[in-house]
């Protein structure tokens, strides 16, 4: 079952890549900051994500605004996110991580990884918002063939206020 409000959100530091710079992000460094907005994708390359990610990049302004870090997880490499972006979604103004290598070990932690046909070893589609403090304040997973409402989570990061 996946991590719940409430839950203190599984520190992590994933490498990540915004268009086509390389970095690495860390949860940490917003502790005390900044509430972060966690989403996650099944995989590259599929056709309910090509629309999840460019939708979060049109809004990831306002998602600043209400006083959250956007950014994206999914068990592709660094290397598929780079590729999909300059073939299929365009570059993202926000960080994609990647949950890689070791497979999977940070949406294990939220307890989304897929352990069952028909996809085993990719993660739900989901989303968290983590506030400054590290605890979840928002936790939803989604069917994986539709995509979240996206405008939703944005209310709900208002709610809860920068």
């Amino acid at each position: 079952m996946a991590l719940k409000v409430g839950d203190r959100a599984p520190d992590f530091s994933l490498p990540a890549v915004e268009g086509e710079q390389r970095s690495e992000f860390r949860l940490a460094d917003y502790r005390g900051k900044q509430n972060v907005v966690v989403t996650f994708h099944p995989l590259d390359w599929t056709p309910t994500c090509e629309s999840q990610l460019p939708i979060l990049d049109s809004l990831h302004a306002k998602f600043e605004e209400a006083g959250g870090k956007l950014l994206d997880i999914s068990v592709d490499s660094i290397e598929s996110h780079v590729a999909w972006q300059r073939k299929e979604i365009g570059m993202m103004r926000f960080p994609l991580c990647s949950d890689f290598y070791p497979h999977g070990d940070v949406t294990r932690k939220f307890d989304i990884l897929r352990e069952e046909p028909p996809v085993p070893g990719i993660s739900e589609r989901a989303a968290f918002i983590v506030d400054k403090e590290g605890v979840i304040r928002f936790a939803r997973v989604y069917p994986i063939d539709q995509l979240p409402d996206i405008e939703g989570l944005l209310a709900e990061l208002r709610k809860i206020g920068g």
